[in-house]
């Protein structure tokens, strides 16, 4: 994995020999908005609240293995400190997974479903009154949600699942480098707290899809404009979107032909889960899994850059759970 315990100064200068590009596009920053997102003279920007827990000393990073997603979970977060550490009673909570693909668990295109189940559950017993499950599939929604099993899984454990038919976008100020004014589905703006749970995945332009390029699934519009200059814009919804938790899900991996996948043969078990209150660490150990440097991934690297979490994981001192 190399030397994680690299100051600033020293990762750039690394990350900068590897060829990264993560500067503004021709000349300066370059604004993205969509077009139906043109601001109206006198209409409402919405803002979205700071999800994250702070001021106590509890651990940052707990990863765990083992033969069941559901156990592997439930032991990464009491290694966090419980559920009750995030969730408060009266709380409602939204959770985001990768619910994009019209693909079963064993292609490893969408979140393992008994990830997703265990931590609506995990809520629910820390006090939650609705725990809402939602993405904003590329494939047919309801096959992605049925085929995924996450439809069932988090219906089945309480949860409020909500297809995309529902969405409703409200015109938001992102205020990023290169993401202005964006449509973002309101369901962030009735959330106390909101998890992250990606699945760990190759991707063809951002070379890995992980947890702060999991919000691409918050946004309406035409999100293939973002791919202009990937890697900015998802550290501009990292910066705009500040999770309770994030939690990545890599019991399977897709380590080539995504995001989307669909062979078997493309697929690694890793049987790991990693939760984390630092998006930019817990992506970080991620790469890892893919024999990765952190500084190899040019979002990592930006979000780093902009203090959005620490790259060196290693530093969190992440509590390492085998059951």
């Amino acid at each position: 994995m190399g030397d994680n315990n690299i100051d600033r100064r020293e990762f750039l200068k690394r990350a900068a020999k590897a060829g990264i590009a993560i500067g503004a596009v021709t000349g300066g920053a370059f604004l993205l908005h969509n077009r139906d997102a043109v601001i109206s003279a006198g209409e409402s920007i919405a803002k979205v609240k700071d999800f994250r827990i702070t001021g106590d000393a509890l651990p940052q990073m707990a990863i765990a293995k083992g033969d069941s997603p559901a156990k592997i979970v439930k032991a990464a977060v009491e290694g966090m400190g419980g559920m009750k550490r995030f969730v408060s009673r009266g709380d409602i909570v939204v959770i985001k997974p990768n619910i994009g693909w019209d693909r079963v668990p064993e292609q490893a295109a969408n979140t393992n479903p008994e990830v997703v189940a265990e931590t609506v559950r995990l809520c629910y017993d820390a006090g939650a009154k609705k725990v809402i499950v939602t993405d904003m599939s590329c494939n047919d929604p309801r096959r992605c949600f049925f085929r995924s099993g996450i439809g069932k899984s988090a219906k089945d454990a309480g949860a409020d699942v909500r297809l995309p038919k529902d969405y409703k976008f409200k015109k938001t100020a992102i205020k990023g480098e290169v993401l202005n004014i964006w449509p973002v589905y309101t369901v962030i703006l009735e959330a106390d707290k909101i998890i992250n749970i990606p699945i760990a995945k190759h991707h063809n332009h951002s070379t890995l899809t992980l947890g702060m390029k999991n919000w691409y699934g918050l946004l309406g519009g035409r999100r293939k404009d973002l791919h202009q200059n990937i890697h900015m814009s998802i550290a501009d919804l990292a910066a705009f979107i500040r999770p309770t938790l994030t939690i990545i899900d890599a019991y399977r991996i897709l380590i080539k032909n995504g995001p989307q996948g669909g062979s078997i043969r493309d697929v690694r078990m890793m049987n790991t889960v990693a939760v984390s209150t630092d998006p930019v660490a817990v992506d970080a150990f991620a790469a890892t899994l893919f024999d990765k440097k952190a500084e190899e991934i040019g979002y990592i690297v930006e979000a780093y850059k902009r203090g959005l979490g620490n790259i060196n994981y290693t530093e969190l001192q992440p509590l390492m759970i085998k059951i």
